[in-house]
């Protein structure tokens, strides 16, 4: 049963942080980016736009950039494939140029959308990814050639697991469903 799939996949997906010496078939990335074509967003706006990092130099680049003691720094060259996930800004969230949503840009939950999309096609695919987003946004857009009107919000390290963590604690339900009123 489909549903009972999704949830496994929902529950067996893990941030992975080590990866074999293995490249991505290019098939795989264009399944990653066809999950992303097809996430939800605000009124249609797709916003997202990845930038696909493959070259060591690259990723050594943006390793400097992460925050010191990042988890994520040996993934970062490790993975052969680094996923920059880039929004524009001003556009979703936003209706004739003004501001729909009490939140300055609604990008980040449309990215989040797109994001768990690229992690969950990658699970499935046999890949393994860690979402990092401590990083210095500036100098990494700079790096990047990220145009002024977007924002680089994470960087998704991607390949082939070379571990199987275990799954963390999780809070039960009753613990943070409210019905009526909080």
């Amino acid at each position: 049963m489909l549903e009972q799939e999704l949830l496994q996949a929902i529950k067996e997906r893990r941030s992975i942080r080590r990866f074999q010496d293995k490249a991505i078939e290019p098939e795989k990335l264009e399944q990653l980016f066809e999950a992303v074509r097809w996430a939800p967003s605000w009124g249609n706006s797709q916003c997202w736009e990845v930038v696909v990092i493959e070259a060591q130099a690259d990723k050594e680049g943006l390793v400097e950039l992460l925050s010191p003691k990042n988890p994520a720094t040996r993934a970062m060259t490790q993975a052969p494939v680094v996923l920059g996930i880039c929004g524009r800004k001003h556009k979703a969230g936003y209706y004739n140029g003004e501001r729909q949503t009490r939140f300055e840009d609604w990008l980040m939950f449309d990215l989040g959308l797109a994001t768990q999309n690229i992690c969950l096609t990658a699970h499935i695919l046999g890949l393994g990814a860690v979402i990092v987003g401590s990083f210095d946004h500036d100098r990494v857009a700079k790096l990047l050639e990220i145009p002024d009107t977007y924002d680089i919000v994470s960087l998704i390290p991607l390949g082939y697991p070379a571990h199987a963590p275990s799954p963390p604690p999780r809070r039960p339900a009753a613990e943070f469903v409210h019905y009526r009123r909080f």
